[in-house]
């Protein structure tokens, strides 16, 4: 299991940390294989596929849920049978712990 999963988000301010590279490929190493970092390395994206628009609610609600437990909010676009998920952490405009967090349990969400 991945420990990211029993941590909890902190509140983000401007004063939050920047994650630096060698953290940022750390944190992208616990958590699935799919998450893909942009090229300024301020973003991480997973695309989860579904067989119907069914599952694909279900699964955006779960992480609205989470969203609103962890105090974190992602960006995310929803479609037939995929939900495309982005972290980032808006009050720095970078990635921070919260964003691996997030992530991990997001993966969590899709095995179940």
């Amino acid at each position: 299991m991945n420990e990211l999963i029993t941590k909890k988000c902190t509140a983000c301010s401007s004063d939050t940390p920047i994650l630096d590279e060698a953290s940022i490929k750390r944190y992208l190493a616990t958590v699935n294989s799919d998450w893909q970092l942009n090229a300024d390395h301020t973003e991480i994206k997973r695309i989860f596929q579904f067989k119907n628009y069914g599952q694909v609610m279900a699964f955006t609600n779960s992480i609205a849920w989470l969203a609103f437990k962890e105090g974190h909010h992602p960006d995310m676009e929803v479609s037939y049978n995929r939900c495309v998920v982005r972290y980032t952490t808006h009050a720095i405009n970078a990635l921070s712990e919260n964003d691996f967090i997030c992530a991990a349990k997001a993966d969590g969400l899709f095995e179940i």
